[in-house]
């Protein structure tokens, strides 16, 4: 029998079979639809490529907070991977995201802030020494993989902020252009722009970090360049890529996924064994370049840090 290696492993064989066909195929479908509505031609199979070009980045710290685990390998990290505003099958974010233009890039820092600020992508970056910061990774979808993110944690930029007392969640959105991100064109897919949010107490947490790089170098445009958040104990959707915005808000947000599938999308959406999606077991994970799957941990391996920030809650309900 031919052994694969993980880089030929196509998706539907990493992904159950079931999860496989009912979340990617609408994605597929909906993206051919929308390019036929367009008058474009559906795309081509996409060939894998080289998708190392970032700078290299200076002065970056290790972390205590990082995991002594097998990494996984930069070139699964850059193109098995979703990134909806481009695509969510193997390659399809690491080609059609060549369109983004990281530079020049401004972050719009407000809402019930004694500080806003619009932040230029460069002075972000000087905002506090940058970290390598080695989490595991856990894909909604059953996959998982081990990274060595570059950051700092969130609430350093939350700090010069100064939220005001009214503030009990921080809401992030991505950008929103269509003519840089393709999938923008159709809203069959999801509603654009990509939004997200983080209560108050999680956002601060020091897990949660903003990160604009990975494997030393700044982050490939397939991967949320120039920056996005990270936060470990949730599945990978929520930590949104390439932010133009954040806003600390009252009300809760209204999240995109949350809008695409509320019985199945929660706000909260930590990473749970023990609590399935409607469609899939969420009890174990295949890693990506291993061929038997492993129990998914609670909040994902951090649960000895995180789990006091639900303390009291049903995690079922608020999942």
């Amino acid at each position: 029998m031919l052994i694969k290696k993980p880089a030929d492993i196509v998706s539907s064989e990493i992904t159950d079979k079931a999860l496989f066909l009912s979340r990617r195929r609408f994605l597929k479908q909906a993206a051919v639809a929308g390019a036929a509505v367009a008058g474009l031609a559906a795309p081509d199979f996409i060939l894998p490529f080289d998708a190392r070009a970032g700078e290299k980045l200076a002065n970056v710290q290790k972390s205590r907070f990082s995991i002594d685990e097998k990494q996984t390998p930069f070139k699964d990290i850059t193109t098995y991977n979703n990134f909806y505003e481009f695509g969510t099958d193997k390659y399809s974010p690491a080609q059609y995201a060549k369109s983004l233009q990281p530079r020049p890039w401004t972050v719009e820092v407000g809402g019930e802030a004694n500080k806003p600020k619009r932040y230029d992508i460069d002075e972000i970056m000087k905002l506090a020494p940058l970290e390598e910061r080695i989490y595991r990774m856990r894909c909604v979808e059953g996959w998982s993989m081990v990274i060595p993110w570059i950051g700092f944690p969130l609430n350093a930029l939350i700090k010069r902020a100064e939220p005001t007392g009214k503030a009990k969640y921080v809401e992030f959105t991505t950008l929103l252009d269509p003519k840089q991100m393709p999938e923008q064109r159709s809203r069959m897919i999801l509603d654009w722009p990509y939004v997200e949010g983080l209560r108050m107490d999680e956002a601060n947490h020091p897990l949660a970090i903003l990160c604009v790089g990975l494997y030393g170098e700044t982050l490939p445009n397939q991967d949320g360049a120039p920056i996005r958040i990270v936060v470990p104990w949730k599945y990978g959707f929520k930590s949104i890529k390439s932010i133009v915005k954040i806003r600390f808000v009252e009300q809760q947000p209204q999240t995109t996924w949350m809008k695409a599938g509320p019985t199945e999308y929660g706000f909260y959406s930590n990473v749970n064994p023990e609590v399935d999606h409607p469609r899939w077991s969420q009890a174990r994970e295949r890693r990506i370049g291993e061929f038997t799957k492993r129990k998914t941990l609670m909040f994902n391996g951090y649960a000895d840090q995180v789990a006091s920030l639900y303390q009291g809650m049903d995690l079922k309900k608020y999942f």
